[in-house]
């Protein structure tokens, strides 16, 4: 059986892999994936933890997250077709020469 401590262990992983993304990735899709992760990991351990002490509260706030996400998800995409047909590139280093 597995316990709530291994379930919070995976999720601090996935938060730390996602964390490691965020800081280390040049690419914007790779960034949002990243952030998508450490997203999951909140979910992870909200809906264990929700699960281990009998009470929907930790559930409920999972699957609000996944609603952010999705939405997020969507305004993220559509920012990122538009750099790419501006600039070519998802690179971060280009969006810092950006001018408006």
């Amino acid at each position: 059986m597995i316990t709530l401590n291994q379930y919070l262990i995976l999720s601090a992983l996935l938060f730390v892999i996602g964390m490691f993304g965020v800081i280390r990735r040049k690419n914007l899709l790779m960034l949002f994936f990243a952030t998508e992760i450490m997203l999951n990991s909140a979910n992870i351990a909200l809906a264990a933890t929700s699960y281990y002490m009998h009470d929907l509260t930790g559930q409920i706030f999972a699957f609000f997250i996944i609603a952010i996400a999705a939405s997020e998800v969507a305004v993220g995409l559509g920012f990122l077709i538009l750099m790419y047909k501006r600039m070519g590139s998802l690179d971060l280093d280009n969006l810092q020469i950006m001018k408006g």
